[in-house]
């Protein structure tokens, strides 16, 4: 696929004409991380913004006792680094390719100067920004008032919004979905079984599928 056409399923680019496209093109690279390698530190310079062409990657908090919290899992179309590309500020966190991963990077100077020439991705950039922060007020209230019951369903409805779909095909095991809420994978394995049981999802070696929303909904605190 070309870059082109990964740039055009970037919510941040979608918006974008073909010549515009074409543009940011010209100036990203592509880079290859295998699996487990670290793609940035935390206090990195923040000097590239970088979207996911192909694979996984995980962006993590490090405790000094080597546990990880997972703040987030992006896949395809995903993107990371803005923030430093507009405070200039280090990078906040580690983020980790979990599988072998294909990005595309742009440089700081090369994505103002792309800003500058087209307002469709600063109105993009700043909806993506607005998304996030609504994300993390959710994902605090969960961690606050919810149970792991409730927490598990919050995440399952948000990687189901993501995907615009019941069929959420993003791969996370439950080791990875312990530390995204902040407990241990023995829990979350017995709160997916209970889940399955009840029939709220129903889950194969590809996909979780949910079965019943609006009980999801409820255990999640929306309804």
């Amino acid at each position: 696929m070309s870059v082109t056409a990964i740039l055009q399923k970037v919510p941040l680019f979608s918006q974008l004409a073909t010549a515009e496209l074409d543009r940011v093109a010209e100036i990203t690279r592509e880079r290859s991380y295998p699996r487990n390698s670290v793609i940035l530190f935390e206090d990195d310079p923040g000097d590239a913004l970088y979207v996911v062409a192909t694979g996984q990657v995980k962006v993590v908090l490090i405790g000094e006792d080597g546990r990880e919290v997972i703040l987030s899992v992006l896949g395809e179309g995903d993107f990371f680094g803005e923030m430093s590309l507009i405070d200039e500020e280090p990078r906040s966190a580690h983020v980790i390719a979990m599988e072998d991963s294909n990005l595309l990077v742009i440089r700081r100077e090369d994505f103002q100067a792309i800003l500058q020439q087209s307002p469709g991705i600063a109105m993009g950039l700043l909806r993506e920004l607005s998304r996030r922060l609504r994300r993390v007020d959710e994902k605090v209230g969960s961690l606050v008032l919810l149970d792991v019951n409730g927490r598990v369903a919050q995440l399952l409805l948000d990687l189901a919004d993501e995907a615009r779909s019941d069929r959420i095909t993003r791969r996370l095991t439950h080791h990875t979905i312990a530390q995204m809420i902040g407990s241990s994978r023995e829990t979350v394995s017995r709160t997916m079984r209970e889940l399955v049981d009840k029939g709220y999802i129903e889950i194969s070696r590809r996909e979780i599928l949910i079965r019943d929303r609006s009980a999801l909904e409820a255990s999640a605190g929306r309804s």
